[in-house]
């Protein structure tokens, strides 16, 4: 799995950019709003290509098979 960021970006007028690296489908949404919980004000939300990828969900079965 790739490493995940959020690449934090603050101009000169104080706005504040966030954009997300190794999120797959809208976990990066879900990463980005810890921040918006934190009081930080979003006024506009842009998604990148990663957003349409499908987040990949590792699970493994155990089966067990008893002789007896």
């Amino acid at each position: 799995m790739a490493e995940q960021q959020i690449i934090l970006t603050i101009d000169g007028n104080g706005k504040l950019t966030a954009k997300t690296h190794g999120f797959k489908g809208d976990t990066c949404i879900d990463a980005v709003a810890e921040l918006m919980d934190q009081g930080f004000n979003v006024v506009s939300v842009k998604t990148t290509d990663e957003y349409y990828q499908q987040a990949t969900v590792q699970h493994s079965n155990l089966v067990s098979n008893k002789r007896g």
